[in-house]
């Protein structure tokens, strides 16, 4: 590969000021810094250098969601088989060839229009491109139902780069989390297309006679149609890549190995949401309640940690380290109010029974808000102390 690496030597004096290329410099750059480490050095001021930089960081998480990704395109051509009864007489190289074509365009596309947006702000602001939206670029089709059009993909996807992120100055300034951004920007501004029973499931939209919700959608009506294994293992209904658990806690291990993803807000979100589902439950036998919310409410509390987005946010969006507080002990915090708010949104409220976006981008919201009084707590603290020692001095 080494003819690679001399090319962009060869023509990176073309696209420096001054040359023919010039106005290409952030492409050039871009493409440079992402396949080779960049090879220029700090030129003021002591730094401490490491081996890692915002493009290997990104690749990681991008790698860790890699199992997510594999088993989504694997359940996709499950549930679609499973819908049209022909699930015993396909093969799985026949299920996993079809989820494929059907979630490879939604990547596509993502990336496609969002890296275009990028290198655009970049080469209109004569900066290097950020590399943020390596990781945003998938999580967005992973956060969406399988029958979503490519079109909605496309304008939720520059929704999110444009108003979610280089509003605010791109990568590292953005509030919420883009990924969370399209998707709730899709959800709020196409709710029919974004909701009913038959976009979870590739081909039912075509297939009048088929209903196909997810189990989330099912106990919210009062009725449980899964069984904890498939719910932990992603042979259910529900959004690409959010579906297993197990999928998704292989990938937390590798974000937790290398240090790339916070242990403290994966381990306080499942905590909080473990601490709401154990309160619910004592009030599942209540007489107020009607016979459906009684079934929701009676959830084991284990239940909401393998359904819907739950482990996949906990993992993989909560720990977005712009959007997310910075300080040890707000992290825990942070993290345990997105699991108490995200199964309280999903069992008070029947008409969304599902919690945990907007759970997180509220946190979010109030991420340096925590950290500001986390910060004002141990300045208190300290100067308390200090007096405390001048005073017995």
């Amino acid at each position: 590969m080494k003819f690679i690496k001399n090319f962009f030597e060869r023509t990176e004096p073309l696209v420096q000021k001054g040359g023919k290329y010039h106005w290409l410099q952030s492409v050039h750059d871009g493409f440079f810094t992402f396949l080779y480490t960049p090879k220029t050095t700090s030129k003021t001021g002591a730094h401490i250098h490491d081996y890692i930089d915002l493009k290997r960081t990104m690749s990681i998480v991008v790698l860790s969601l890699v199992p997510a990704i594999l088993m989504g395109m694997f359940n996709t051509g499950y549930q679609h088989y499973k819908v049209i009864g022909e699930l015993a007489s396909t093969g799985f190289f026949e299920i996993f060839v079809f989820g494929l074509i059907k979630v490879l365009p939604i990547i596509i596309v993502s990336y496609a229009v969002g890296l275009g947006i990028e290198f655009v702000f970049a080469q209109i602001r004569g900066h290097e491109i950020q590399e943020g939206f390596l990781v945003s670029g998938m999580l967005i089709p992973l956060v969406m139902p399988i029958e979503t059009p490519l079109w909605m993909i496309a304008v939720a996807t520059a929704f999110a780069v444009i108003i979610g992120k280089e509003v605010f100055g791109g990568t590292g300034m953005n509030i919420w989390n883009p990924a969370l951004v399209a998707r709730a920007f899709l959800f709020f501004a196409y709710p029919a297309q974004m909701s009913g029973i038959k976009v979870w499931v590739a081909g039912s939209q075509t297939a009048d006679a088929i209903t196909c919700a997810t189990p989330l959608g099912d106990a919210a009506a009062g009725t449980i149609s899964y069984t904890a294994s498939d719910a932990f293992f992603g042979l259910i209904p529900g959004s690409i890549g959010e579906t297993s658990t197990l999928a998704i806690l292989i990938g937390a291990v590798f974000l937790i190995i290398t240090g790339i993803g916070s242990w403290r807000i994966m381990l306080s979100t499942i905590a909080g949401g473990a601490v709401m589902g154990l309160i619910l439950n004592a009030f599942a036998d209540s007489s107020a309640l009607s016979e459906a919310n009684q079934v929701f409410f009676g959830i084991p509390f284990w239940h909401h940690l393998i359904l819907g987005g739950f482990m996949f946010g906990a993992i993989f969006m909560t720990t977005d380290p712009v959007s997310a507080s910075q300080t040890q002990t707000g992290k825990w915090i942070y993290g345990f109010l997105i699991g108490i708010l995200a199964v309280l949104i999903r069992v008070i409220n029947p008409a969304y029974p599902e919690g945990m976006m907007l759970a997180i981008l509220l946190m979010n919201t109030f991420a340096p808000l925590i950290d500001h009084y986390v910060v004002q707590s141990n300045i208190k603290r300290r100067l308390k102390r200090a007096t405390v020692k001048g005073q017995t001095a």
